[in-house]
């Protein structure tokens, strides 16, 4: 299975890890992304399945509280803290079953509104 990662941004430098992975049913996967403005305590997850090209919200991570969206909820977890004034860092960790989870992932920040 392959999973390609990318980010998301208006005039705001946000770093994700890796480019691009290659795993198999049963490996657990965690992509990390981070940014250093102060005010966007909003970092949120996407999925662009193969052959599609809409992006599916997976969920999103406001201060320290998570929010999943239903089909994800069994097999994708969201953790970090974008509070304080440090750099902030958030985390899409993927629980690999099968090729339902082949993908780009995309990571975005944002304000919260």
């Amino acid at each position: 299975l392959r999973h390609r990662l990318a980010c998301v941004s208006l005039g705001l430098e946000v770093r994700q890890s890796h480019s691009d992975l290659i795993i198999k049913p049963g490996d657990k996967v965690q992509i990390f992304c981070s940014h250093d403005k102060t005010d966007y305590r909003m970092m949120l997850w996407y999925q662009r399945s193969p052959g599609d090209t809409a992006l599916k919200l997976i969920g999103y991570l406001y201060f320290k509280d998570v929010k999943m969206e239903e089909p994800y909820k069994e097999h994708f977890n969201i953790s970090g803290d974008l509070g304080g004034s440090a750099t902030k860092n958030g985390s899409l960790i993927i629980q690999v079953t099968g090729r339902e989870q082949s993908a780009v992932y995309y990571c975005a920040a944002s304000k919260a509104h």
